[in-house]
């Protein structure tokens, strides 16, 4: 049986509290870290995700935000699984990152959060300088988002809007519901939509759904490009080896070869190993690019072709969310650590030879995340 528990993209209810709490984590950048380059160049932000370069070359987070009040406090809080809940609040945002610190220049979006994770903004993309699209996410299907009510009614959707000074705090309008078109067209036996990595596809986009297993374009009223196969576990565990687990694709980006690269986390028991970088030509089968990484949430080019990731956690996400950043080698299995020992790295952007992480992305806690600049 396929476990299919674990589909939204920081699954594992305790798993990263756990992990933290056994290694002692701090923020920022932990006591083993590479001895490489790194500078904190933002501060304060809330369950940071991926980050986005505008065409003019500003930096922007998208921030899952911290969720909303308790259900003891009478907050709107739902069970998204058999083994937890979570409360929605308003608390999702997009911040821009200046020489003057983070200005939250898009407010007030959903976020959904419990103790040890929160789901909100996922990712950023551009149509032009003020034009933006983001992905909200939901790990769950519509019967969860119909839960929360009309404050939810944007979860698990692509959302548009414009930066312009006449629209304070950026205006929003639905683009796309991925949850309906997971319900639509899922690949597996499961109805579960977490539309996480976003990235431009002519007048529309291509996102990951962490839930559905799938990449999705948004174009002609949206198209599935691929569903992604379980994986096989291979190692002693938690779970007995053989066990199918969900694929748990992350983010996408566009290679130099015009080629959609697809990043997977994996799901629960997260081995070490067992990620797989996949490239996607639609009308084709996805074909491994890069094997035997962890973990991984992002991925970025470089302006000379070279491809980078993100792990979120190196050891495996039951080891504790201490990831790294890693050159990636084409048809390896090895890959260059280029900076590690980070606690709970995520997002990845890549401008004029370095590189621009986002820290601190496991755990909603109010202002524990930061975005950081390491050279390459």
């Amino acid at each position: 049986m396929l476990l299919h528990r674990t589909t939204r993209l920081l699954a594992a209810v305790g798993a990263l509290a756990l992990g933290a709490a056994l290694l002692g984590a701090s923020p920022a950048v932990a006591q083993d870290a590479a001895e490489v380059d790194i500078e904190i160049v933002a501060t304060g932000l809330n369950s940071p995700r991926h980050l986005t370069f505008s065409p003019g070359g500003t930096l922007y987070v998208a921030e899952a935000g911290t969720g909303g009040p308790s259900a003891e406090d009478g907050g709107n809080c739902h069970p998204l699984t058999a083994a937890a809940s979570a409360c929605l609040g308003a608390t999702g945002s997009i911040a821009r990152i200046t020489d003057h610190g983070v200005e939250r220049v898009v407010t007030g979006l959903p976020s959904v959060a419990n103790d040890t994770e929160a789901i909100g903004p996922f990712d950023i993309a551009f149509t032009g300088n003020h034009r933006f699209a983001i992905t909200i996410g939901l790990g769950g299907s519509p019967a969860h988002r119909d839960a929360f009510g009309a404050e939810g009614k944007r979860l698990g959707t692509i959302v548009t809007g414009s930066l312009k000074p006449q629209h304070d705090g950026g205006d929003r309008t639905l683009a796309f519901d991925a949850v309906a078109h997971e319900d639509a067209h899922s690949v597996d036996d499961d109805v579960d939509s977490n539309p996480t990595g976003l990235a431009r596809s002519g007048n529309g986009y291509v996102y990951t759904d962490a839930g559905g297993n799938s990449l999705v374009s948004t174009r002609k009223g949206g198209d599935t490009i691929t569903g992604f196969d379980p994986v096989i576990t291979t190692q002693p565990g938690p779970v007995p080896v053989g066990t199918p687990v969900d694929a748990v694709p992350s983010d996408v980006v566009q290679g130099p070869d015009g080629a959609w690269y697809v990043s997977q986390l994996v799901g629960f028991p997260f081995e070490q190993g067992s990620s797989t970088i996949w490239r996607v030509e639609p009308g084709h089968a996805p074909e491994a690019y890069a094997t035997g990484l962890t973990n991984v949430t992002s991925l970025a080019f470089a302006d000379d072709g070279t491809l980078y990731a993100v792990e979120l956690a190196t050891g495996g996400l039951l080891n504790g969310p201490i990831g790294a950043l890693r050159e990636v080698t084409p048809g390896s299995d090895e890959h260059e650590v280029v900076a590690g020992g980070l606690d709970q790295p995520y997002g990845l952007a890549i401008r004029r030879g370095d590189a621009y992480l986002t820290l601190g992305a496991a755990a909603p806690v109010p202002g524990d995340g930061s975005v950081v600049r390491i050279g390459l």
